[in-house]
């Protein structure tokens, strides 16, 4: 195989094959990108068993071949080199050079042949979102998955597709966050969860914007993201997810209509005086239109006033901060509306067409 390409264009193809290639692993194999340039084009493949992605790289291809190149060092070696074309030849061994100006190294590679390819989606059923709109509902609730594996399904997203409705839902036992978008044709209805580790690779390589489409395709075993020149595919999570409808209500005592930045960055200068890992919380006090927000710690306390729109009971209620910080920071609204129950029952932050909803459960408190 000889194949030359500009460096710009080869570390484009790296970076976003690099998302999908397996840390810890037995198989060797897996540690490896994949230059594909057996046929009329160079395609860049990396595959952790789970997540596979696979790009096009523009370049010219002088002898077909193939080779498996281990990732760290050929993405290092592809970063450092200077900004010209890059020749990268392999042999029949799989020994493989990479030429660029006076700089010329020598790996070994690994056959091609042995690389486990994608798994083959059937383009059956899909739908079509722009980039700038599944990036944005990714950030938006992505946030609220579960960090480990001790339940399964709180380590993904449930797409839930309603006619012309996606509805994204993630939750990991304190909080929920619901975003649902319009789709510009309507679909068979489906469900499926979605690993959180993927979508959260596939948001850092999606650039585009509102015109720049993404088709998604589903199986019963498999998500396949389309778009430009580079594919995503991956293990969906097998289940049936929570039932978050029965978890939502539209009752209220307390309706709270705050300027989303205010409240923001009240609470971010609260919680200068909790170290990490404290969990004290920050207590609303809601009364006469009026929010005031207090956290007392080993550091100190704050104590600051918002004045605000309120319907309804006076109520004090406190939360763990990070989780209205998470929630607050991904509204994109000025103004916010904030619907509490009672001291004891979980807060909704939704707008008024709930196109977005966050669920975030109290947390008990000492009353000074």
């Amino acid at each position: 195989m000889k194949i030359i390409c500009n460096k710009n264009d080869l570390q484009k193809g790296v970076n976003t094959v690099m998302k999908a290639v397996s840390s810890k692993t037995t198989m060797p194999i897996l540690e490896c990108i994949l230059i594909d340039a057996s046929r009329n084009e160079i395609k860049f493949t990396a595959n952790d068993m789970e997540l596979g992605i696979e790009t096009k790289v523009e370049g010219l291809i002088s002898q077909k071949g193939i080779v498996a190149l281990e990732a760290k060092l050929f993405s290092e070696i592809i970063r450092k080199l200077p900004d010209s074309d890059v020749t990268i030849t392999s042999d029949e061994k799989n020994n493989t050079s990479i030429v660029c100006e006076k700089a010329k190294f020598m790996i070994m590679g690994r056959d091609g042949e042995d690389f486990s390819y994608l798994p083959f989606v059937e383009k059956d059923y899909g739908i079509s979102v722009s980039q700038f709109t599944l990036r944005d509902v990714i950030r938006q609730t992505i946030f609220s998955i579960a960090p480990n594996d001790s339940n399964k399904m709180m380590t993904g997203e449930l797409f839930e597709i309603n006619e012309n409705m996606l509805k994204v839902v993630s939750l990991d036992g304190h909080r929920i966050s619901i975003r649902s978008i319009e789709l510009k044709e309507s679909y068979d209805n489906r469900k499926v969860i979605v690993p959180g580790k993927t979508l959260t690779e596939l948001s850092k390589i999606l650039t585009g914007g509102t015109e720049d489409m993404v088709n998604i395709f589903f199986t019963e075993n498999h998500i396949l993201f389309e778009f430009e020149d580079t594919i995503v595919v991956s293990r969906l999570i097998e289940g049936n997810y929570f039932r978050v409808n029965q978890m939502l209500s539209n009752d209220y005592e307390t309706k709270v209509t705050i300027n989303k930045r205010e409240f923001l960055d009240c609470i971010d200068r609260a919680t200068l005086l909790v170290k990490e890992g404290d969990k004290r919380p920050i207590i609303l006090h809601i009364a006469d239109n009026v929010m005031e927000l207090k956290i007392t710690s080993q550091a100190g306390s704050m104590d600051e006033n918002i004045d605000i729109e309120m319907e309804g009971k006076e109520i004090k209620i406190g939360f763990n901060p990070k989780f209205l910080i998470d929630a607050l920071r991904v509204i994109d609204d000025e103004m916010i509306d904030i619907y509490y129950m009672n001291p004891k029952a979980p807060c909704f932050i939704r707008d008024e067409d709930q196109t977005y909803i966050y669920l975030i459960l109290p947390v008990n408190f000492v009353d000074a």
